[in-house]
């Protein structure tokens, strides 16, 4: 008897009223590089159930890696029962959701790939990262694979199967006036689209190009971000404002703002979770809720929040397809408690190339990285977050220097109406342990920066 039907029997059996399970096989591959080589490679293999309960309207839940302890693992979470507090707005588990095949999700070849293999994609990024200007190459690179199945009570009974790669590089001068650093990454779901060489080649070029970095006066200037720079903005500022429990508990910067116009006119922030070779791609969410995408801001209008089945029925609303089991470093988790996520954020692309943002900044900044991203004052929309590798100094529409590092604490919502340009530029970035975005560059205007 499969673990699925050992779990809905035995809950039958007890007469409760809602089961859930979820069963999560996982093969995670590591490859560490530090001091310029291979420091060591890394497998995990997983497997675990995660399991929900729900009677009398409580909420309770396990997890267990045995598959001969899934009764006993419900035995002890039901017993839990009586001391919890009913969720009189719960109105049920999903019966039914059909999951389609989507392109660039899962690959055969990163199911299957040797760690020689892996090794040999690693030694591209170390490579392509030399330079007798480079002193030291670190970075990770990770593959993932895994099966996601989920059955409830209900009838509902899905399954998965997803791949993911990711790749970092970061690449390190003492030949400068300071130490400097460069960056570079890329990720996907599919090794026929991914490009070791270029992760090594932007490290070197941002690492290169910081070299003897300048002062950077206090004061106010145009800035353009980069990517990588745009999705730490999404990842940690931007994306829990449409969170729909925020907004609907007044913690967002924009919850009396719905259907207000938050952006400038020609900005789109999206939930794309059909977008091919995105990392949060799916056809249906951890809950069996079929995914679908959801336009955060159209125009520069606020039209959308994301949630999962509890913040949407707390609400006496609808789910929008976006409960998560995050799992590090991509993927899923069997974690039997959803949280609302977006899949992918991802802003459309402009149709102005970085080359001609720089052309057209009189006085400004190009970054690259930026590190302890955070929000000072959620429901304000301040924010913080320090540039400290990357950094070029624009002046009269020309690259004249790097840039030493500078301090950024602006608001979000001023951000939005100060964006002048969006590139063309998309990429596919996540930060660790974090959230997928794709992302183009974006320049925006009146940013105030302190010198460090």
């Amino acid at each position: 008897m499969s673990a699925f039907e050992k779990a809905l029997q035995h809950s039958k059996k007890k007469q409760i009223d809602e089961c859930e399970i979820v069963f999560l096989k996982k093969n995670t591959t590591t490859i560490r590089i530090t001091n310029s080589e291979i420091a060591e490679i890394k497998q995990n293999f997983d497997e675990n159930f995660g399991i929900r309960l729900i009677h009398d309207k409580k909420i309770t839940s396990i997890q267990t890696t045995k598959n001969e302890a899934i009764e006993k693992s419900i035995d002890l979470a039901f017993s839990t029962i009586s001391n919890l507090k009913s969720r009189e707005f719960w109105k049920g588990l999903p019966s039914e959701a059909s999951n389609r095949n989507l392109e660039g999700t899962f690959d055969e070849k990163l199911e299957r790939i040797s760690g020689s293999d892996m090794m040999d994609i690693a030694q591209t990024m170390i490579n392509s990262a030399n330079s007798n200007k480079i002193n030291t190459i670190t970075g990770s690179l990770n593959i993932v694979s895994e099966i996601f199945e989920i059955e409830n009570s209900n009838g509902l009974h899905l399954k998965d199967k997803s791949t993911y790669i990711s790749g970092i590089i970061n690449a390190e001068s003492e030949q400068s006036t300071i130490p400097v650093s460069g960056i570079g990454h890329a990720c996907g779901r599919t090794l026929s689209n991914f490009s070791a060489e270029k992760i090594g080649e932007d490290a070197k070029k941002m690492c290169i190009e910081s070299i003897n970095p300048k002062k950077i006066d206090s004061g106010t200037c145009s800035i353009i971000f980069e990517p990588y720079s745009v999705g730490e903005l999404l990842a940690f500022v931007v994306a829990q404002n449409f969170n729909f429990k925020t907004f609907s508990e007044k913690k967002s910067c924009f919850s009396n703002n719905f259907e207000d116009e938050i952006a400038i006119n020609n900005f789109n922030l999206t939930d794309d979770p059909h977008i091919a070779e995105g990392i949060g791609t799916k056809t249906i969410d951890d809950e069996g809720i079929a995914t679908q995408k959801n336009n955060l801001i159209e125009n520069g209008v606020f039209k959308n929040t994301f949630s999962n089945l509890f913040d949407s029925y707390k609400e006496n609303k609808e789910s929008t397809g976006n409960a998560a089991r995050i799992g590090s470093p991509m993927g899923r988790s069997s974690e039997p408690i959803t949280i609302s996520s977006p899949h992918n954020l991802k802003i459309d692309s402009g149709n102005t190339s970085q080359e001609d943002m720089i052309k057209d900044t009189k006085q400004g900044l190009l970054i690259g990285r930026l590190w302890y991203t955070y929000a000072v004052n959620p429901i304000k929309g301040d924010f913080s977050c320090t540039a400290r590798s990357g950094i070029r100094i624009i002046e009269n529409g020309e690259i004249k220097n790097p840039g030493k590092s500078v301090r950024i604490i602006h608001n979000l919502p001023t951000m939005l109406k100060n964006i002048s340009e969006i590139g063309n530029n998309q990429q596919n970035v996540i930060q660790w342990a974090s959230l997928p975005s794709i992302t183009p560059s974006i320049k925006a205007e009146n940013i105030k920066v302190n010198s460090i």
